[in-house]
Parts: C-alpha cells; sequence; structure tokens
C-alpha cells in the first residue's frame, strides 16, 4: 500500500491492562455505530462496573490475547481503531494453528483512509509471530458489504460456514441473518497479510 493512503496515526500499539477507560469509551462507540457487528448490545455494555472493565482490559491484553489500538499518541489518546487477535482452543496437533480475528472497528472519519490496512497487518504478523498461527479466521455479518470486499481484497475466503448471527432478530420471512465464516492462510515471516 502507498504511504499516501495511510491515515496519519501515531502509533499502532498493544492494549494494555491500565487501558480500561479507553477501552469502555472504544467499546461503547463500536457498539453504537454499529450494533449488529458485535456480539454485545450497547446496553449491557453500558452496565458494566469499573471493575469488570479493568477485567476485560486484562483479559484482552494478555494471554493468547493480542489487541491492536490505534491512537494519536500520547498527545491524543482517543481510539481511532481496535482490532484483536485469539489464538483458538481445542488445536489439533495435525492441523495448522487458528487465530480469530474479532472486535474489528475502525471510527467513522478514519474509514476508507489505509488504517484497517495498517491494523490488519499486525494482526497478521502478532497471529503468527506471537501465537504461531498458520491461519486466521474471522465471521462477517451476511449484510456487511464493506467488510466482507475488504477482507476478500486481503486474500480472505469464504469456508462455506455460517452460524446464525445472534444480535439479529428474525426477519419478515422468518429466518435470520447469517454470520459467514472467511478465512485466509498467514503469509510466510517478512511478507505482507
Amino acid at each position: 500500500m502507498s504511504a499516501s493512503w495511510v491515515v496519519p496515526v501515531a502509533r499502532i500499539r498493544r492494549l494494555g491492562r491500565d487501558d480500561w477507560e479507553l477501552l469502555r469509551a472504544v467499546r461503547l462507540e463500536m457498539l453504537a455505530d454499529s450494533p449488529l457487528a458485535y456480539l454485545e448490545t450497547l446496553a449491557a455494555a453500558r452496565r458494566q462496573t469499573d471493575t469488570q472493565w479493568q477485567e476485560r482490559a486484562a483479559m484482552m491484553s494478555g494471554g493468547t490475547n493480542i489487541t491492536l489500538l490505534a491512537d494519536g499518541g500520547a498527545d491524543d489518546p482517543r481510539i481511532r481503531g481496535l482490532m484483536r487477535v485469539v489464538l483458538k482452543e481445542s488445536q489439533n496437533v495435525e492441523q495448522p494453528r487458528r487465530a480469530m480475528l474479532l472486535s474489528v472497528y475502525v471510527a467513522p472519519e478514519y474509514r476508507g483512509l489505509g488504517l484497517a490496512e495498517e491494523l490488519l497487518e499486525e494482526s497478521c504478523r502478532a497471529a503468527q509471530a506471537e501465537l504461531g498461527a498458520a491461519v486466521l479466521e474471522l465471521g462477517v455479518h451476511e449484510d456487511n458489504e464493506r467488510a466482507k470486499a475488504f477482507y476478500l481484497r486481503h486474500g480472505f475466503g469464504y469456508t462455506g460456514g455460517s452460524r446464525p448471527f445472534p444480535q439479529d432478530r428474525t426477519n419478515a420471512h422468518g429466518t435470520r441473518k447469517r454470520e459467514l465464516s472467511m478465512e485466509r492462510e498467514l503469509s510466510p515471516a517478512g511478507s505482507r497479510c
């Protein structure tokens, strides 16, 4: 990607356990902006206590969880984007290790400027280099055309799997919307995601 397309974000960094207030702010923003994109409601997130947000930040920043934040640096800590990579449990030793991409968000004013690409690139690198994953998978709402196009451009393909989308209600035809499964193999070290 050409540097001219990359949004001027001072840094992409790791979520730390002390970032719980920033995490709360961006999570509430995410849920208000895209209520069907996440498996939590805005009302449920608003009911969380400070202690619960602190525990969430600790969980999202340790073990087999890597949460990446894009912000404006020390002078502007507002989070512009977030992506989380988690190593999948129940790894079959005969199969390649798999990681999941979760909680993908870019603030509306930064969409289409290259920030999602930068976060995805770092997510792929971390999944492979730090979690030892060979495959990165995700779920995307069947009606989220922008996200589906983004993932297809970056080498993800449909697995053929899907499941009812938990936050979606039955439509007029009695069917529920689906979350589609996508995945991609992670490139060898040093190559782009």
